[in-house]
């Protein structure tokens, strides 16, 4: 289940399940009318919509019930059982020349290169995640506090110290979490 956080305003109300999450929530909602709640992901800091009106019991089974079974996949190539799908890929005639070349085809050659670029850039896709991770959070919570844009540089120039001094003055709930993700996003490993 969605590991997430939730604010309202500059404060930290809940951190955990989404449904732990609307559990600590919906008291809030309902006492402000809708008040800016907002709630992030843990992971990668999208925001989350949740529908709080109703009873606890309706928004917890909003949350937990399966979606809707999606339409079957349309017949043709592919093997969507192993979860082997098509999609279009466009590239040059040269390109599809040279995989045409390749033992097993094109399909098989993509493959090996996608995996074999995912394990060589694995590092450096993980930190690419995390910075995003922080800007997204940075950017909806301290975009109007002072030091955001130089926070920001700092997080991409991975300097902990700056970004830690430039966001000194923000609320302190948003400040932890930004600088949560920022130094996650920093680190070596």
């Amino acid at each position: 289940m969605t590991e997430c956080i939730a604010f309202e305003g500059n404060r930290r109300i809940a951190t955990g399940t989404l449904a732990d999450v609307a559990r600590e929530t919906k008291p809030l909602f309902d006492l402000e009318c809708g008040s800016s709640i907002l709630i992030f992901d843990l992971s990668s800091s999208r925001q989350i919509e949740l529908d709080l009106r109703g009873s606890i019991d309706e928004v917890i089974k909003r949350i937990t019930q399966p979606n809707p079974p999606a339409e079957e996949e349309r017949k043709g190539p592919g093997r969507p059982k192993l979860g082997v799908v098509p999609r279009e890929v466009t590239l040059l005639p040269r390109h599809w020349d040279w995989l045409a070349s390749q033992p097993g085809g094109a399909s098989v050659t993509l493959r090996k290169l996608v995996e074999e670029a995912r394990k060589n850039n694995a590092e450096k896709d993980r930190k690419r995640e995390e910075q995003e991770a922080a800007y997204r959070f940075i950017s909806v919570m301290a975009g109007n506090e002072p030091g955001y844009e130089e926070a920001l540089r700092a997080l991409y120039a991975g300097k902990r110290d700056d970004f830690d001094r430039h966001s000194n003055p923000w609320p302190k709930d948003i400040k932890a979490h930004a600088r949560h993700l920022a130094h996650k996003a920093m680190s070596e490993t």
